[in-house]
Parts: structure tokens; sequence; C-alpha cells
């Protein structure tokens, strides 16, 4: 009975490895894992690349605004309209005219035209501002006044036979010149000149904006109004200076509009004696009325000190004939001793470049002992100064570039007081009032004018009145305009400065308060070319004033001028060695992530494609073989019957 258990067997294993021999689909047999792959590649390990990588770029504008510099927006248009307009367009200063012929029986048209001609030779063309003039001429024959042109508002301000000749045969200029205020006007910024007939001739210029001139019957009228035309021009419009003396765009104000007048008392040698002043006395009598004339052009200060122990650098020599001590003009470069001098202003000042200082120096000098153990150079006494032509100085004074004015006071009788060396003295107060009228002369020197009042010109002499207050109103005027014009073309050109500055810079530092003082200075300059515009010049002269040191304000800032900023390309190469590495691996790691799960998706596809092709063949071929079996089935069915 062994043997059908034995072929039991025999067929069981037989069977079991005919069913695991069984052939594959033939499409598995076709899979090539290089190619294929029957699973879906997962998302973790690209999920978890791709959040390193948006953790990076949503963390670098939060590193980007840690490292950004602020700026305030700038009117860059603005500026740029201000430069331009000043550069193209001249600014135009308006300037009224009238002449009156007081006793003439001239055409007004005729003398109207003969000055106008003048005075277009007489004007010179300025490259940063110009002059608008606008000339009225009126005759007053006595019984009548004929005006040119007929429609002129500011000729119409004179009544006719207001001025006769009998008003200028009086000596007394100042009380003419009042006159003159009460019959045109005070307030008015019309610059008069009368002619009269007379016999005494004589040419003033007052103190306000009024001229006149009395000339002889003989004289053709034609001449006057030439002479008319010269003062109108050289004085009013130039306020008197010499072609070439003084550049015109020298202006002694800081950029912020201030000046500081420092004035030293300076005691060569206090063992001879000490001298002291009264300044309290002097700034309210002389420097007050100066001050507040000035004031629509810069803020003054005024600051002293009387320093001791302070010689002179240069030699003199004994000149028996005036029996002093005598110092020429080739030793004035010498004279101030920048060694002993020490003409400190204060702090304030000294701290902001942007003032202007200017020192008025009183030089005490000693007088020698009469006694052959001493030295005769320390002691000089009297000292003078001689001019190059051999005379000796009035004012014993003179300017020393850098330094201000220098004036060397003698002590009357330059006599020792044996009794008490060291006792103080007070400079009598009239020797002040002379030496503070030779300040005021330096003073206008400083500004261009003249320290003399006349005024030489090619068709004659005119002398000029003096005011308390230093200058007059027609100077103040002239200064207010040149001021002015100086003040904007400055603060257009600091602007364009800041402007190009701040656009080549764009990592600099722009704080609000530079904005701020950028705005006002732009402001405070279309201000003043609205004024200058329309004749008022005190107000033009302090917008431009404001204008430029808000200007002045802003380009030095102390931010601007800070080394905290940088260019982008420093502050690329500053943070690439920290940022570049990392940022770098992030980047190809996520993008060779991506592009493997791109590589194994597609297989993953393929597969499913060649999954998906065989699995439709399958279909076919059991549709295909079941129609077969049914058709068997039939015919079989068919033979059988």
């Amino acid at each position: 009975m062994p043997m059908p258990e034995i072929s039991e067997a025999h067929d069981s294993d037989s069977y079991n490895n005919a069913s695991k021999a069984q052939p594959k689909p033939e499409y598995e047999s076709d899979f090539d894992p290089k190619l294929m792959r029957k699973t879906k590649p997962g998302l973790k390990r690209l999920f978890l690349t791709l959040s390193i990588l948006f953790s990076f770029l949503l963390g670098f504008p939060f590193f980007w605004k840690s490292v950004e510099i602020y700026r305030s927006p700038l009117p860059f248009r603005e500026i740029d309209s201000l430069s331009t307009q000043l550069r193209s367009d001249n600014l135009l200063l308006p300037l009224h005219f009238h002449a009156l012929f007081v006793g003439f029986d001239s055409d007004p048209n005729r003398l109207r035209l003969s000055i106008l001609s003048e005075i277009s030779k007489l004007t010179s063309q300025n490259p940063k501002c110009s002059n608008n003039y606008i000339l009225s001429v009126t005759v007053d024959s006595g019984s009548h006044c004929i005006r040119s042109p007929t429609t002129s508002t500011h000729s119409c301000s004179y009544k006719c036979g207001s001025i006769t000749a009998i008003d200028f045969d009086q000596n007394d200029d100042v009380a003419i010149d009042e006159r003159l205020v009460s019959v045109f006007g005070g307030k008015t910024k019309e610059y008069s000149v009368v002619v009269v007939k007379g016999d005494c001739e004589r040419a003033i210029v007052g103190k306000y904006r009024r001229a006149w001139m009395v000339v002889g019957s003989g004289r053709e009228v034609e001449i006057a109004a030439v002479k008319v035309a010269e003062v109108l021009v050289k004085v009013f419009v130039n306020g008197g200076r010499e072609e070439g003396s003084i550049r015109n765009e020298f202006m002694p104000v800081g950029a912020d509009g201030r000046i500081v007048l420092s004035f030293n008392l300076l005691n060569a040698d206090p063992h001879d004696w000490v001298y002291d002043w009264d300044f309290q006395k002097i700034d309210n009598n002389f420097l007050a009325p100066m001050i507040e004339a000035l004031g629509s052009v810069a803020n003054i200060t005024v600051e002293s000190q009387v320093l001791y122990h302070t010689p002179k650098a240069s030699f003199s020599y004994w000149d028996q004939k005036l029996e002093s001590y005598v110092f020429s003009t080739k030793d004035l470069p010498f004279f101030v001793n920048s060694n002993e001098w020490h003409l400190d202003t204060s702090i304030a000042a000294v701290g902001d470049q942007r003032y202007c200082n200017l020192w008025f120096n009183v030089f005490l000098v000693s007088c020698p002992l009469l006694d052959k153990i001493y030295v005769p150079s320390a002691k000089e006494c009297p000292l003078l100064l001689q001019l190059p032509n051999g005379e000796i100085s009035k004012t014993n004074g003179f300017i020393s570039p850098m330094w201000g004015g220098v004036i060397v006071w003698n002590p009357q009788g330059c006599l020792k007081d044996d009794n008490n060396p060291t006792a103080r003295h007070t400079i009598p107060m009239q020797d002040l009032e002379n030496m503070f009228e030779v300040f005021t002369g330096q003073f206008r020197q400083l500004f261009g004018f003249k320290s003399v009042h006349v005024y030489s010109g090619a068709s004659g002499v005119w002398d000029l009145l003096p005011s308390e207050g230093g200058f007059t109103e027609w100077e103040l005027d002239v200064f207010s305009r040149q001021h002015t014009c100086f003040n904007l073309h400055s603060c257009a050109t600091t602007l364009g400065s800041l402007s190009r500055l701040v656009q080549s810079l764009p990592r600099m530092i722009i704080m609000d308060e530079i904005g701020k003082q950028v705005k006002f200075s732009l402001e405070a300059a279309k201000l003043a070319q609205i004024n200058a515009s329309s004749g008022v010049y005190e107000s033009s002269a302090a917008s431009s004033r404001q204008a430029r040191s808000l200007a002045e304000d802003a380009f030095f800032h102390p931010s601007i001028m800070s080394v905290s900023y940088y260019s982008f390309e420093h502050c690329f190469a500053v943070y690439s060695p920290f940022f570049l590495p990392v940022s770098m691996h992030v980047v190809l790691a996520a993008l060779r992530e991506l592009r493997r799960y791109k590589q194994e998706k597609a297989k993953y596809l393929a597969w499913k494609a060649k999954e998906k092709a065989a699995f439709r063949g399958s279909k076919i071929d059991i549709k295909q073989s079941k129609g077969s079996n049914s058709w068997n089935g039939r015919y079989l069915r068919k033979l059988t019957i």
C-alpha cells in the first residue's frame, strides 16, 4: 500500500511546482528599476527642503529691514528747478528813479531819453543779478510841471511847486535832506535827484534816497542829465565803489548770517601802565545804531576783552624831527604778533566755523624810561604810522588782512606815573569817540564801501552825508540787493551739491531734520525771490539769509558727515561670508531635491502607463477568448444535433 502514498505525494509536489512556475505577466518582465518604479514617490523630503528654503526667503525682508538706512525724501525737483531758474534767468531787481529839474523849461521826454542813454552806458552786466530801471522825469518851471511819462505813479508823488531854488540857498545840507524826505516821502523806495539853478554849485547825496545838485545858470541841462545818470548808477546802484577795489561777491557775513565783532584793548607793557575802557557806553552810543541798521542782512554780536603783555612784532625807529617812533606801511604785515596777541572769541564763535569774526584792536604803546639801562626798542611812545607818501596817518590805524582793524593810541604826553605805575587808567571818552569813528570807516571798508564820504566821478565830485548808524539808507539798499543775490546763488549751489551727493550715495543717512531744513530753505528762497522782484530789499535780504543758513545747516548736518553710510557693494561684501555659503547650500539642496522628485515621479508615471497599457491588452485577450469559446460551443451543439 505504500506506492499509492508515494504517487500522491509526487502528484502534490508537482502541482505546487506547477503553480509556482506559473509565468508572470508580460509587462512585469519588462520592468526596469532604473526607468520605472511601482510605488509613488513621497513628499516628505521635498517638503522639508522647501520649508527650509522658504524660511530663508521669509527672513530676508526682516534682515534687509534691519540693515536699511533711513532716508528722508528730499525735493530733488524743486532743488533742480531753483538752480535752473537762477542760472538761466537773472534775478531782476526793480529800481525806481525820479529826476526833478526845478527852474528849467526843457522837454522832459528829451531829458528822460538822454538820462536813459547814459544809464545804459554806465550799467555793467552782472551774470547773476540784473536791475530793472524805471525812470520818470519831472520839469518844474515854477508855473507848471511837465512829467514824462505822464502815467508814472512815482513822479506823481511830487507836488508841483513844493521845491524852489530858495530852499537850496542855505548851507545846512542835513536840513535840506530832511526837507526832501518830507516832500518825496520817507517810506518810498524811489531814488530821487533834484537839479536846481543857483550861484553856489555843489552836489550832495543825502542819508536817505535823495540827492541834489545846484548848477549855474549858464550850464547846459544836458550836462546835468549826464551827472544825474552817473549818481543814479554809480552811487545809488553800485554804492560808490571803485571798479576792482573789492569783489562784488565778497560778503563779510558768515554762512549762517552772523557776524562776531571782537574788540580788544591791548596793553603792550602793563609795567608802564594799565588802561581800561567803558565798553558798555561804547556799545550803547556807537555800536547799537550800526547793528540795528544792519539787522536785515546780518545778525551781529559784539564781544570785548582787555589783554596785557602784547608787544608788537615789527620794529620802529626814532624820528628826531617828529620826536616820536615811526613805523611804515612796509612793517604792517609784521605788526601783529600772533604769538602774543591771543585774540580769542567766544566758544560759540570758535566752535562754529560758519561765523565771520572781525577783530578791532586798540594797541597801547608804552613810554620809555629816561634811563640808559632801559631797552629803547621795548618802549615806543609816541608811535606813529607813516604813509607811503611820507606823511603821518591822521587816524594812526590800518586794516590787517585776516586780523581786522588796528589803531595805535598814544596816551596824552606819554608820561609815566612814577608814584603808582600799576594804577588802572581809563581811556577818555573823547578819544574813544575818535577811535570808533575810525572803526566805523574800517567796518565800511570791510563791507566794500568807502571810509571817506566823497565820491569822485567822471562828471564831478559828490559829497556824501554820513549817517549816525554808519550806513545810509541807500547804502543799506545796495548791500541788501547784493546780499540777496549772493545768498540765493549760494543757497542754490549748496542745495544742488547736497542733491547730487545724496543721489550718488544710496546708503547715506538722511534724517527728517535735513528734509525739513531743505524744505524751509526752498520756501525762504522763493520768498526772497518774490520780495526782491517787488523791491522789498530788507525782507528779501532776511529771507535769503535764512535760505542760505538752512541750506548750509542741511549740508553740514552731523549725520551726513558720519562714516556710518556705505555702498551696497560694501554691504554685500560684509554679509556674504555669513549668509552666502548657507543660502547656496539650501538653494542647491532644494533644486536637487526638486529634480529628484521629478525624476522619481516620472519613473512612477512610466510604470503606471505601462501597467495601464498591459491591462488594456489583457482585457482584449479575454474578450477574444470568450468569443472563441462561445463559437466552439455552438458548433459542438450543432454537430451533436
